[in-house]
């Protein structure tokens, strides 16, 4: 498959937001970002398949790519790009449901459940946590550049780095061979989102030109 470009991927979480939900979304496309995961996993469906279809409203002008974690009825409902799965779910019953043409991600954390979703048939992986994290106190150690690079170059689809992601590390995660960064703090919390999105895909580039 491939990414969306540039390959940063935000993560929405509201209560996390400074301001409302689609204001920081507004920012942070005009900001540069081409893909959303909608991950609000408290609503209920008809209020998140509500607020997907105004982020897909506000992606549109951009080209944006807008997927929606976990539920896959809401995917097809709200007519979004794909869907997150949570490690564990099953990637075929999702593909049965939301067909050919949406994209599937796959939240993995070991180069074993990398290798399992990909054979199931996911499009790309998240893997976390690379770094520590504030969004997940306690989430577990943090596994490290060394492993991303490690699961990135055996892995026969796309790795995203997750967790801890940051302007400052995000290069780092590139160089070692992520195929792109997903980031839910340092945008959701941002003062500026736009100016956090420019950050981190000037970041994203240089880590490009050191591989």
């Amino acid at each position: 498959m491939s990414l969306p470009e540039p390959p940063l991927l935000v993560i929405t979480d509201r209560r996390m937001a400074r301001r409302p939900l689609p204001a920081v979304v507004a920012e942070a496309l005009a900001g540069g970002c081409r893909w959303l995961l909608v991950r609000e996993k408290d609503l209920p469906r008809s209020a998140l398949i509500a607020l997907v279809k105004e982020i897909l409203d506000l992606a549109r002008p951009y080209s944006a790519w807008v997927s929606v974690s976990a539920d896959a009825q809401a995917t097809i409902e709200a007519a979004a790009h794909g869907v997150h799965l949570p490690q564990g779910v099953d990637v075929h019953s999702a593909r049965a449901q939301i067909g050919a043409a949406r994209w599937i991600g796959v939240s993995a954390h070991s180069q074993s459940e990398v290798e399992a979703a990909a054979a199931a048939g996911a499009d790309y992986v998240t893997l976390s946590p690379i770094f520590s994290t504030q969004s997940k106190p306690g989430y577990g150690p943090p596994l490290g550049l060394t492993t991303l690079q490690q699961v990135a170059q055996a892995a026969p689809i796309p790795v995203i780095a997750l967790g801890g992601i940051t302007a400052e590390n995000a290069a780092g995660c590139m160089e070692a061979g992520a195929a792109g960064v997903a980031v839910m703090g340092e945008v959701m919390r941002a003062a500026d989102p736009a100016t956090a999105v420019q950050r981190l895909v000037k970041s994203i580039q240089e880590g490009r030109t050191r591989r």
